[in-house]
């Protein structure tokens, strides 16, 4: 039995109230590093403590949140000196670049978890994967995930948290040898937006927002070079919360390139409302849909301004950006990676076209299942407010959609 089925295994007894919630209370920063054996950068410090301050004062945590929380930071602070001791012991990891990144952009439930999956399936292509951000390690190439046990354990925990969270896979089919969302390398230093999703920490937000993430995207580039071990690859990154990042983005890598998928906001707010209500349903008690529905309607708005203002940048010209309709992908998406290739200027071989086309044929839509839309009235959201308030990205990205 893996550390985390342990732990889930404990998590469901205390549910049953046979221990009582104070014996398991929000620990210290201090204990945390001490307990990993560890020593953290200043920064990482800082956000952790930021992070556990807000965690205590503004989340109401269940027990699961409590045990899963002091496993998920000893893991993280772990992980993170492994990274930092291997850039020490070999410094051909630094001097490897990572050249050019392709960021896939675009709001949530806008098909970019769909475009990283099959872009994954081109073997000249890296993406991280979510079994490395539980046991960090280069993936070799032939690399065969059936045969891994640190796969099988990352699918046994992935199976235990979808049980705590009923229909997380079907809203987000992720595996251990899936395409991983970048805030959980960021995660690591903890700065990352990540931790808005499973728990209520407004003043981390707010302090995260303000500090900038110049320094989460440093380790983002250490982390990339340990798992590609000093051989140079093409990076296929992807996250929601880019949208947020892009001046640390940049800074980091100012050669990157981006894909930005767009489909109307009104099509999917209740899915990420509904979504985030699921994610945090295992940690927290108490949890406010509509207090759920306000800050994702607030932050897609932002988001979306973002996107509008990006298109914009005089650092960033067209030949590293490339527009794309939600329905043009999903309607062809062989197609439609053909067009992104081809703009990028990067040769679509036959192996990956047919790997890609494999994909598809599996899992049609990326495995997302068809369901009736999320009804936005039971998160408090208003269809004519969130039209005004998304106007102007709609009129500039989707109405060639409609």
């Amino acid at each position: 039995m893996t550390m985390l089925a342990k732990l889930l295994s404990k998590g469901f007894q205390l549910a049953d109230g046979l221990v009582p919630e104070a014996a398991f209370p929000v620990v210290a920063a201090k204990s945390l590093v001490q307990t990993a054996g560890v020593a953290p950068a200043p920064d990482a410090v800082e956000g952790l403590e930021r992070l556990l301050g807000a965690i205590k004062n503004e989340s109401a945590l269940s027990l699961f949140g409590r045990l899963s929380l002091r496993w998920d930071f000893l893991r993280l602070l772990r992980n993170a000196q492994l990274i930092e001791d291997a850039h020490a012991a070999n410094p051909a990891l630094a001097a490897a670049p990572v050249t050019a990144p392709l960021f896939i952009l675009g709001l949530p439930r806008s098909g970019t978890s769909f475009l990283h999956n099959l872009m994954a399936e081109d073997p000249g292509s890296q993406v991280p994967r979510n079994w490395q951000m539980i046991y960090p390690a280069p993936r070799p190439a032939g690399f065969d995930p059936q045969g891994d046990k640190r796969v099988s354990r990352v699918d046994k925990q992935l199976d235990l948290f979808n049980g705590l969270a009923p229909g997380f896979r079907e809203l987000h089919p992720i595996y251990a040898d899936s395409p991983q969302e970048c805030s959980e390398i960021t995660a690591h230093v903890f700065q990352s937006l990540r931790f808005d999703s499973t728990h209520r920490v407004p003043s981390y937000f707010e302090w995260l927002e303000t500090r900038g993430h110049d320094d989460a995207f440093r380790f983002h580039k250490k982390f990339l070079q340990f798992l590609q071990n000093g051989v140079p690859s093409r990076w296929v990154l992807k996250c929601p919360d880019h949208t947020f990042t892009l001046d640390a983005i940049l800074r980091t890598y100012p050669d990157a390139r981006f894909v930005i998928l767009h489909r109307d906001p009104i099509a999917v707010l209740g899915s990420v409302a509904h979504l985030t209500q699921v994610l945090r349903k295992p940690f927290l008690r108490g949890i406010d849909a509509g207090e759920i529905g306000a800050q994702v309607a607030a932050r897609w708005t932002q988001g979306a301004n973002l996107l509008l203002q990006f298109d914009q940048r005089a650092d960033v010209p067209a030949s590293r950006k490339l527009h794309m309709q939600y329905e043009e992908f999903t309607a062809a998406p062989l197609a439609a990676l053909a067009r992104i290739y081809a703009h990028f200027g990067e040769e679509l071989t036959e192996p990956a076209l047919r790997a890609m086309d494999r994909r598809i044929q599996a899992k049609p839509r990326g495995g997302y299942g068809r369901h009736a839309p999320y009804r936005l009235e039971a998160f408090k959201l208003s269809v004519p407010a969130l039209q005004t308030a998304f106007s102007p990205y709609v009129r500039q990205y989707c109405q060639a959609a409609r």
